[in-house]
């Protein structure tokens, strides 16, 4: 695809509002000013910076006028824009199509999802499961004293649990201890 054809592509959403400020576009036009061979004139770099004409009136003329005088004039455009403004120029629909026409390679973003696609309760599930686990064998191995560990837990957990149900609990635990 040629870079002609890709401007014309990215047309729209360069020109969009917000995309580009009024310091990148002078940056873009200066690069292209002073890019050997010269890109744009001294004259065309005046008309296309002139503050008096809004923002989006000067990128479109530049974009139009990149595209009649042929490829390497767009290619430079590209160029600037990807040394001035980097995160645009990777946003680019024309660089994502680029980006996806290898058949071999993964789209990230699909990849992503498809890792998390399982929503909360899969995850709450999962630790429920790893949890009680751990509880049961935290609970059936002979070497440890769970009674007096648990009552030191609930204990100190004022903050974690409240007072009402922490005295249930320490109850409950004291008649176990006594059985």
């Amino acid at each position: 695809q040629s870079y002609c054809h890709r401007l014309q592509h990215d047309m729209y959403f360069l020109t969009s509002t917000s995309r580009l400020n009024e310091q990148v576009v002078d940056k873009i036009v200066l690069q292209l000013n002073r890019v050997y061979p010269q890109i744009l004139t001294n004259k065309e770099a005046e008309k296309f910076r002139n503050p008096k004409a809004s923002l989006h009136t000067r990128l479109s003329d530049l974009l139009k006028h990149l595209q009649k005088k042929g490829d390497r004039h767009c290619q430079e455009f590209y160029r600037a824009l990807q040394i001035n403004a980097e995160q645009l120029f990777n946003d680019l629909p024309s660089r994502k199509i680029l980006k996806t026409s290898d058949p071999t390679e993964i789209d990230t973003d699909k990849e992503q999802y498809m890792l998390n696609d399982r929503g909360p309760v899969f995850f709450l599930a999962c630790f429920s499961v790893a949890a009680g686990l751990a509880l049961f064998w935290y609970c059936c191995n002979s070497e440890t004293q769970v009674i007096g560990r648990a009552r030191r837990i609930l204990g100190f957990s004022p903050i974690i649990i409240g007072r009402h149900v922490r005295n249930i609990c320490m109850l409950y635990l004291e008649d176990v201890s006594r059985n």
